[in-house]
């Protein structure tokens, strides 16, 4: 198997009413970990790396690590980058082997957030990379970029609709008051608001911070039309939690194989019930792989 661009999986699941999960990884033991399931689970998947995962394990390794995997469990995956703010980056991964990159211009004025969308479109469909972009601001922090919450804002319908045919993107993250990390409390989701702008954006919406939400606002969101759910911080959790339970109860051990298979097998208890979450487990069955 080959690097696949996610949109017909993606597309697919919106008109199922269903969603892909992007999971971000940092080791190849998260790798490893979502790639076994979503193969166990006929579920397509995308995998994400950050700019500051690409700067920890190396832009090449990651690429060949990633092809390597979809070739071993005979599944399609897409590799994304997330939450770029730096053209040579994106153009960097493009040419690596990267078959779906996120533009992050949210920091930015909309005039700059746009024109800075648009090269990245310009190229990238020319090699048949998809390209996200995001409109509103996400509070939390993520790779370094935080975003307190009185800097965050919600997206406007309408402004999202301007956006969407502005850059003539091919997904678009929306701010319905999700957060990136952990919440402190249970996050509240204005699902009318998502409401709106699923109406009159044609393109899928893509739901960031989807880690820590009670699974029915999860449920409610993609069936309002959010058909991308990232998750990161809770991998991040299960993959902490276990090696340190394993330590704690085998002070002596210092075989990395034994606390990262232990890690491992807790992710993909995580990342099944994930996958399922989402409603993917199944859709590679009705597709032609």
């Amino acid at each position: 198997m080959s690097l696949v661009n996610p949109l017909e999986y993606i597309k697919k699941a919106k008109k199922e009413n269903k969603a892909i999960p992007a999971f971000n990884i940092h080791n190849l033991v998260m790798l490893q970990a979502i790639t076994e399931t979503a193969a166990d689970l006929k579920s397509p998947v995308i995998i994400q790396t950050s700019q500051g995962t690409i700067k920890h394990m190396g832009l090449q390794f990651i690429v060949n690590n990633v092809k390597t995997a979809s070739e071993v469990y005979g599944i399609p995956i897409t590799l994304h980058l997330d939450h770029c703010t730096d053209y040579n980056t994106v153009i960097k991964c493009i040419r690596a082997g990267y078959t779906s990159v996120m533009v992050d211009g949210s920091m930015l004025s909309y005039n700059k957030n746009v024109a800075f969308t648009r090269e990245v479109v310009k190229v990238a469909k020319a090699v048949d990379v998809a390209v996200e972009g995001e409109i509103g601001k996400i509070s939390g922090t993520e790779d370094k970029i935080t975003i307190n919450e009185e800097q965050a804002n919600l997206t406007d319908p309408q402004e999202a609709k301007k956006f969407a045919d502005d850059t003539n993107l091919d997904l678009l993250a929306v701010a319905i008051g999700t957060a990136h990390g952990q919440y402190k409390g249970e996050p509240k989701l204005d699902f009318k608001r998502l409401e709106e702008i699923a109406k009159i954006v044609d393109v899928p919406l893509v739901l960031h911070g989807g880690s820590g939400i009670p699974k029915k606002s999860t449920l409610k969101a993609i069936k309002k039309g959010m058909s991308k759910i990232n998750i990161s911080t809770d991998l991040k959790m299960a993959l902490t939690g276990a090696i340190k339970d394993y330590i704690t109860e085998h002070p002596d051990s210092n075989d990395p194989r034994k606390y990262f298979g232990k890690a491992r097998d807790v992710l993909k208890g995580v990342i099944k019930e994930k996958i399922k979450l989402c409603g993917s487990d199944g859709l590679l069955d009705d597709m032609e792989v």
